[in-house]
């Protein structure tokens, strides 16, 4: 008997020296570069849990971090269009797609979230183990995208503790306040995130964040005390002022771009594409991910009460096309709504359209409106919306929801924009902007190209560019 529990305790010893051998063997390799003038050795590692055609801001320090010659690991979801600068160059930048989770997961049934939430979580820590740990390179800093937060920065810290790799998080909001739009604020699940965030927040070597007051509340309230650099959105090269020539081009080209939903026949949008041209009626965008922070039924009602407004009591008020461009979840709802207000015919001053543009396209689009509009309300109060960013790079003045603490840092009200807290401030803007003179608007259009001068290059290299390179 003693003989029997010697040789299985033996047994068991060997299966577990075995079993911890091979996950000791198998763990990621480490970094091992050493920096000096070969700056190829300073390998970064991006990562993105979400589209990288959508996360402009990470494909932009993709961009930079090779422009100084480090090799460039960027890894996330592939499902648009990237940015033809990082195609160009796979030997600096290598691209590494994540697998997307079953669509199964996805739902909008809180009941169901709680179940399907968890499942598409481990989902995601089995890629993103693999990717970060085995796919891809040991590299010297890993650059990480928040939110989302989980999985996200518990995988990353992992990671970069087995591979004695920099932790480095690019603060765009909190994810907390993002799952607060779901559940509400008071929902354990959102006061669980929140003390996870700040948890995780506390292990990065560095941080950057997209306002002065994002990194106020990052020193204030989670605890903070390495270095926090504020690093303000910025457009890139691709985003310009167009000519007339240039302009007139693209908008004979926009009717091909829109959505199958248009509603216009051909030779209305050639009226209508020519009175755009010449002033007489105006093209107004805006972009979207479709998600619950951008209300766009304050938009509708803006335009309902417009067009209301320019066949009666304000005839001046002139023709309106609006297209919003971006896909998400909450699309197919809008255009259903869009048919509706048609059917009654609470839209006859405006047409809505949709459309999901190439880089290429969508810069042409904002250099050929007369305004852009965000509906970006902030779940935290200090994040702000890239797409003004890029407004401002096109030379188009903004209206948007300003409603919230961090706005004045990116519009300053009456010189390159405008903001409103509602649909009737919003409805206010329009009539004001587009029923005058052209007066105002021509100096906010002058203001937004004065501001799109300063691009993300230089803000990159004053801000970012001594921590990757010191030297």
């Amino acid at each position: 008997m003693f003989e029997s529990d010697t040789d299985s305790w033996l047994l068991w010893l060997v299966v577990i020296f075995a079993i911890s051998s091979l996950v000791l063997l198998n763990l990621p390799t480490q970094y091992g570069g050493i920096i000096g003038k070969d700056r190829s050795a300073n390998r970064v590692q991006i990562l993105v849990l979400g589209d990288i055609g959508r996360s402009p801001r990470m494909q932009y320090h993709a961009m930079s971090i090779a422009k100084h010659g480090a090799q460039v690991d960027l890894i996330g979801y592939r499902e648009s269009d990237i940015h033809p600068d990082i195609l160009a160059n796979p030997n600096t930048i290598k691209v590494h797609p994540l697998n997307p989770a079953p669509a199964y997961f996805q739902t909008k049934d809180k009941r169901l979230f709680l179940v399907y939430g968890p499942l598409k979580v481990l989902f995601q820590i089995w890629t993103l183990w693999l990717a970060l740990g085995y796919r891809t390179k040991a590299s010297r800093w890993m650059l990480v995208q928040n939110p989302p937060s989980i999985p996200t920065l518990a995988i990353a810290y992992v990671i970069c503790f087995l591979r004695h790799t920099r932790l480095v998080i690019d603060w765009h909001n909190f994810g907390y306040s993002i799952l607060a739009l779901r559940l509400g604020s008071a929902h354990p699940l959102v006061q669980i995130s929140r003390l996870y965030e700040q948890i995780y927040a506390r292990f990065a070597q560095a941080h950057f964040c997209v306002t002065d007051a994002m990194a106020r509340v990052l020193e204030r309230d989670f605890g903070i005390t390495r270095k926090i650099w504020p690093l303000h959105d910025r457009p890139a090269s691709h985003l310009q002022v167009l000519t007339e020539a240039q302009r007139s081009s693209f908008l004979d080209t926009l009717p091909n771009l829109l959505s199958s939903d248009q509603h216009l026949r051909l030779q209305d949008y050639q009226r209508l594409v020519s009175e755009i041209k010449m002033g007489k009626s105006r093209l107004l965008v805006s972009s979207t991910s479709w998600t619950p922070d951008e209300d766009f039924s304050v938009l509708l009602e803006a335009l309902i009460n417009y067009s209301d407004l320019a066949i009666t009591t304000h005839p001046h008020l002139p023709e309106v096309l609006v297209v919003v461009t971006g896909k998400g979840p909450q699309k197919d709802a809008f255009i259903a709504r869009i048919k509706d207000l048609r059917a009654e015919e609470k839209l006859e001053m405006v047409s809505i359209e949709t459309a999901f543009l190439s880089t290429s396209d969508y810069a042409k689009l904002l250099g050929s409106a007369d305004l852009g509009v965000s509906l970006h309300t902030s779940s935290s109060g200090v994040d702000l919306p890239m797409k003004v960013v890029d407004m401002f790079g096109a030379g188009l003045p903004v209206v948007g929801w300003g409603d919230f603490e961090a706005w004045p840092e990116l519009v300053h009200e009456g010189i390159n924009g405008q903001s409103f807290s509602d649909a009737k401030g919003l409805q206010e803007a329009l009539m004001l902007l587009f029923g005058g003179d052209g007066e105002l608007l021509g100096r906010l259009k002058q203001g937004a190209v004065e501001e799109g001068k300063m691009r993300w290059d230089k803000e990159w290299d004053r801000v970012a560019r001594k921590l990757f390179f010191p030297n």
